[in-house]
C-alpha cells in the first residue's frame, strides 16, 4: 500500500515508526484500494451475533473501521491502538468516550479481556512470525465465545487478482491459508466471511 508520507524513529524503541498523513489518508486508502468501503462492510457484518460490552481495535487509523463497528455495537467501550498519534487525534474527535493508544501491533496489547477483537488493513505490515505471535496475543485478551475479525490484504491464489499496490517490506501479506492456519495453532476457530481478489476478511471465535 501507499508509503508513509513521513517516517519517525523512536529512539527510546530503537524501532521505526511510520505514520501517514490523516488528512490525506481515507483519500489514498480510497485510490489504492477500490473495494475498501466494501471491506469495511463486511468486517462490521462479521461482528454481527456477538454481544459486545468490549471491542479492541488493532490499527485505529482516524476512525474509519471504528464507525463501521461501533455503528453494529453502539453501547460498547472501545479500546485501540494505533502507532501514530495524528491518526489518533481524528480519531478522538470521532469518538470522545474511547480509550485510543499510541501503542505497535508487536506490543504488548492493552490489559483487559474483550468481546471482540478487530483489525481493518494494519495486520499486513507484520512478517509472518509477527502475524503468528500477534494471533496468539489476541487469543489471549479475547473472553470466552469471543471473536476476533480480521480484514486486510493478503497474498492471492491468482497472481492476476493482485490489486492492491504493495510498498515491501513495510507491507507483507500473507496468504489467507497461511492465517488461518496461524490462528488455529493460537487457539481459535477461524472462517473466511468474503474475499475479493486480494482483500480478505476472516472471523476468528474463540
Amino acid at each position: 500500500m501507499g508509503q508513509p508520507e513521513e517516517m519517525d524513529v523512536s529512539d527510546e524503541a530503537g524501532a521505526e515508526q511510520y505514520h501517514f498523513d490523516p488528512a490525506t489518508y481515507l483519500d489514498m486508502i480510497m485510490a489504492e484500494v477500490p473495494a475498501y468501503r466494501e471491506l469495511q462492510r463486511q468486517l462490521a457484518e462479521a461482528t454481527a451475533g456477538i454481544e459486545a460490552g468490549a471491542i479492541l481495535e488493532l490499527g485505529v487509523g482516524t476512525g474509519e473501521t471504528a464507525a463501521a463497528v461501533m455503528a453494529v455495537h453502539p453501547a460498547a467501550a472501545l479500546v485501540g491502538i494505533d502507532e501514530s498519534e495524528a491518526m489518533l487525534a481524528r480519531a478522538r474527535d470521532r469518538f470522545p468516550a474511547a480509550d485510543l493508544r499510541v501503542q505497535r501491533l508487536e506490543d504488548p496489547l492493552p490489559e483487559g479481556s474483550y468481546d471482540l477483537v478487530v483489525s481493518a488493513l494494519a495486520v499486513h505490515h507484520l512478517d509472518a512470525a509477527g502475524k503468528a505471535d500477534l494471533f496468539r496475543r489476541v487469543r489471549g485478551r479475547l473472553r470466552p465465545g469471543g471473536r476476533f475479525v480480521l480484514a486486510d490484504v493478503v497474498v492471492p491464489g491468482d497472481p492476476h487478482d493482485v490489486v492492491t499496490p504493495i510498498d515491501p517490506p513495510y507491507d507483507q501479506p500473507s496468504t489467507v491459508a497461511d492465517q488461518l492456519g496461524w490462528l488455529r495453532e493460537a487457539g481459535l476457530r477461524p472462517a473466511v466471511r468474503w474475499q475479493e481478489k486480494d482483500l480478505a476478511v476472516v472471523a476468528a471465535d474463540a
